[in-house]
């Protein structure tokens, strides 16, 4: 008998997600709370859709789910026409969204009482690696649901990692987003640094990128950057939600996470310059922005 698969939620993360799901021979079920959008999907990759997560998850032995924040993970969990109204026994609940740790745990909790398994997973990788199929996942939860679920999310995923228990994988994630966000800051003040120095942004990247100053961000971020565009990725608007739960938690952890705080304004000041939908390398268009008013 063939695995079914439900899909929860078709950003432009989860539309690609659920199609490598169905490439892979899985009978997927998606849906999505714009129905249109999940009509387009079940035609392009010849899946199935559903008009509410109860429908969808009916009968499914996988429910992935990747949708924005803790809120909309819940509107898709509870009530009568939620995921947890129509998914049966022994089935294995997987939530690709970023959340924070404690809905993650919550919904766990919720899940077990009724004999489901239930992994946090948030995903790295952008639009780019899901669509490419290349994502990275970091997982809480148990070792055995995490070998169950492992398998089916190789169709997305190069690497995933348990890291412990539920909520590891959603505190990894913010790691993730800590480490990324300091990167960035540093990435947009060199260049604003060499633009003022006067030197070619071209051939300084090309020269540090072969050192110690090389990351991702730089290899894929200062071509964009250089030019004043921030169409390639991650909005701000959903960075400031990320770093908003790190901040959240490290205020109950005892973290100190001075710069993260820091460059979470700095985005904040992105917004203010209507770069809501910019990708988070726009924290260059603020430091262009400051000196074009002087």
């Amino acid at each position: 008998m063939s695995v079914r698969v439900a899909f929860l939620g078709l950003g432009v993360m989860g539309y690609p997600m659920a199609g490598h799901l169905q490439n892979a021979g899985y009978q997927v079920t998606v849906y999505n709370r714009t129905t249109s959008k999940a009509e387009k999907w079940a035609s392009e990759y010849q899946g199935s859709f559903a008009a509410t997560p109860k429908a969808a998850v009916t009968d499914c032995d996988f429910v992935f789910m990747c949708v924005g924040n803790d809120d909309d993970l819940r509107s898709v969990i509870y009530g009568d026409d939620g995921v947890l109204a129509g998914i049966k026994s022994g089935a294995v609940l997987v939530d690709h969204t970023t959340t924070s740790a404690k809905v993650a745990r919550e919904v766990a909790q919720e899940a077990q009482l009724q004999g489901v398994e239930f992994l946090d997973a948030p995903v790295s990788g952008g639009q780019a690696g899901a669509e490419n199929g290349v994502l990275t996942i970091m997982v809480g939860g148990q070792t055995s649901t995490f070998e169950k679920a492992q398998p089916v999310m190789a169709a997305f995923a190069r690497f995933s990692q348990l890291i412990g228990e539920v909520g590891a994988g959603q505190l990894c994630k913010m790691v993730n987003q800590i480490c990324i966000a300091g990167v960035v800051q540093g990435l947009a003040e060199g260049l604003h640094f060499a633009k003022q120095a006067g030197l070619d942004g071209e051939k300084v990247i090309e020269t540090i990128a072969k050192g110690a100053a090389g990351s991702w961000q730089m290899e894929n971020r200062y071509k964009t950057m250089l030019a004043g565009e921030y169409e390639f990725g991650f909005a701000v608007d959903w960075m400031r939600k990320d770093l908003g739960i790190a901040l959240d938690e490290a205020r109950s952890n005892g973290s100190n996470l001075a710069l993260t705080a820091l460059v979470d304004q700095y985005y904040a000041d992105v917004q203010a310059l209507g770069g809501n939908r910019f990708d988070t390398s726009s924290l260059l268009a603020r430091l262009d922005a400051i000196h074009d008013k002087k």
